[in-house]
C-alpha cells in the first residue's frame, strides 16, 4: 500500500488553502493591512473582532476603528469582570466611535442551572470559563466566518508560532491575529504615540486583566500573565481552544 500516493490523492482542505493564501499575500504587511484584508478580502468572509477591553485591547480597537467603525465588536461580559473594565469598555466605544459593540453573556437560565451561587470558579476554573465566556462567544460567532484577536507571540509559549491568519480547528472559521508579531515595546509605543487611554487597573499592578476573582496583581519582574489563574496550570480561558474544551499544547481532541 503506497501511503504517500494515497495521501497525495486526498482532496485539499479549502479552509487551510484559504489561510495559506492569505498568509502568503499579507506576510510582510502591517497590522492595519491585515485588518483591512480580514474585512475586505473576499477570501476571508464575514469577520468580527473579539475584545476583552483589557490592558492592551485599545491598540487593536484603535487600529480597527480607523479601518471600519462599523466592524462587529464582540465583548463577553462574564458578569465577574472588574467594574473598571465595564467603565473602560464604554469609554473606549465612545472615544473610538465604535458603532457595533455587541455585548455577549450567558443566559440567566444557564447560569442558574450551572452556577447558581456564583462559586464555580472556586473549584473548577475551566468549567467557569466555558460557562461564562467560551460557550457564549462560540454561539455568537456562529454568524461569522472568522474573528480578529489581539493575541501576540510574546504573550505565552502556546502563542509563540502565531501567523496573521490561522484555521480554527473544528469550527470552519478563520482567526486573524494582526498583532502577532508585535513586541511589548511596540504596544507601548503605539499607545503613547496615539495618546490612547490605559485600562485603569494597569496602574494598580494588573498588566493582564480578566475576571476579578481569578486575576491578581503582578509584582515587578514577574511574567505579565502570572496574575491570571495564579498557582494553576492554566494559561488561557479557553476561547482559543476547541469548542470550549481546554486543549493543552500537543494534545488533540
Amino acid at each position: 500500500m503506497n501511503t504517500a500516493a494515497n495521501l497525495s490523492e486526498l482532496p485539499a482542505d479549502p479552509l487551510r488553502a484559504k489561510v495559506d493564501a492569505l498568509n502568503a499575500r499579507y506576510r510582510h504587511h502591517s497590522a492595519t493591512a491585515v485588518i483591512e484584508a480580514a474585512l475586505r478580502d473576499p477570501q476571508a468572509g464575514r469577520i468580527a473582532l473579539v475584545s476583552s477591553f483589557g490592558a492592551e485591547s485599545v491598540v487593536l480597537l484603535h487600529l480597527a476603528s480607523m479601518v471600519d467603525r462599523n466592524i462587529p465588536v464582540l465583548f463577553v461580559d462574564t458578569e465577574m469582570l472588574f467594574a473598571e473594565t465595564l467603565v473602560y469598555q464604554q469609554e473606549l466605544a465612545e472615544r473610538l466611535h465604535l458603532q457595533n459593540i455587541q455585548i455577549i453573556r450567558a443566559s440567566d437560565a444557564t447560569l442558574a442551572a450551572e452556577d447558581p451561587d456564583g462559586t464555580l470558579h472556586q473549584h473548577d476554573t475551566d468549567s467557569c470559563c466555558a460557562l461564562r465566556k467560551t460557550r457564549p462567544l462560540q454561539k455568537a460567532l456562529r454568524d461569522f466566518d472568522g474573528w480578529i484577536t489581539g493575541r501576540k507571540r510574546f504573550q505565552s509559549g502556546t502563542r509563540a508560532a502565531l501567523d496573521f491568519f490561522e484555521v480554527e480547528d473544528f469550527t470552519g472559521r478563520i482567526k486573524v491575529n494582526p498583532l502577532a508579531h508585535w513586541a511589548p515595546e511596540d504596544v507601548r509605543a503605539y499607545m503613547e504615540e496615539n495618546r490612547l487611554p490605559r485600562h485603569p487597573m494597569v496602574a494598580k499592578g494588573y498588566p493582564s486583566i480578566g475576571c476579578a476573582p481569578c486575576t491578581s496583581p503582578v509584582a515587578e519582574g514577574e511574567d505579565p500573565r502570572s496574575g491570571r489563574w495564579r498557582g494553576q496550570d492554566k494559561e488561557e480561558c479557553g476561547i482559543h481552544f476547541v469548542n470550549g474544551k481546554m486543549v493543552r499544547q500537543g494534545e488533540k481532541t
